[in-house]
């Protein structure tokens, strides 16, 4: 199981929000490339990068930021925030981004996602952010009908590298991944997913194990790691035993 620390980018530096609220953010970094490089050296094989004001305004807001990550590390990095048209999804590929993450689009266009990943096979994830139960969208601030399951069974022939499953209602809070239904995501869908939102121990990275649920391809990591409550080098050896 791969374990992606996560930086999320406001206004140029790395900070962790609460619940997603724009208004609740903590700043851990103010440097994004030297954070990429701390992560880099300690281990992990991949790194997560959210651009939290593009995720709201509809296209990229830090790219110089992201820019920065990119350049001050070798790690394949997945990309997601404000990503919506085609020419984005070609911008950051270009540019060195491995996978980018399509979220909003995925629900208000999914054929451009359908196509996208056709077109760029294993490097579209497929975000499924949830709150309530129900996806959310335009930066979680809008919340609709549909299911995460309902969501990525639209996807499962076109390509898709994995679903990304936050559930919204834990981010940031440091209460604890929620396994039940990140495994049960897991086993209705042929996709991988990665799970997200409220890791705060390392019992949560020991419970994801746990289910033994092989549809489960990792886990994003952001709050937890900066405040120092799990062990990077625990993590990394549960995940990879």
């Amino acid at each position: 199981m791969i374990i992606f620390p996560a930086i999320d980018l406001k206004d140029g530096v790395c900070v962790r929000l609460k619940k997603g609220v724009m208004e609740d953010a903590t700043v851990f970094n103010t440097d994004p490339g030297a954070q990429a490089k701390s992560f880099a050296s300690q281990g992990f094989q991949w790194l997560h990068c959210v651009d939290l004001n593009g995720a709201f305004a509809g296209h990229s807001a830090n790219a110089e930021a992201i820019k920065a990550i990119r350049a001050a590390i070798a790690l394949p990095i997945q990309l997601g925030g404000g990503i919506r048209d085609m020419a984005a999804v070609e911008g950051w590929l270009t540019a060195g981004i491995t996978r980018v993450i399509l979220g909003t689009a995925a629900l208000t266009d999914p054929q451009f996602v359908k196509d996208a990943a056709r077109k760029f096979p294993g490097r579209i994830v497929v975000g499924a952010d949830a709150k309530g139960g129900k996806i959310a969208t335009q930066g979680w601030a809008e919340v609709s009908t549909l299911t995460p399951l309902e969501l990525g069974k639209r996807f499962e022939d076109a390509g898709v590298a994995a679903i990304l499953f936050t559930d919204i209602d834990g981010d940031g809070l440091l209460k604890g991944v929620n396994v039940t239904a990140t495994a049960a995501l897991a086993r209705g869908l042929s996709i991988p997913v990665i799970a997200s939102g409220g890791v705060g121990s390392i019992a949560d990275i020991d419970a994801l194990v746990a289910a033994k649920e092989p549809g489960i391809e990792g886990v994003v990591v952001g709050r937890a790691f900066y405040d120092g409550r799990i062990d990077v080098a625990e993590a990394l050896r549960l995940t990879r035993s």
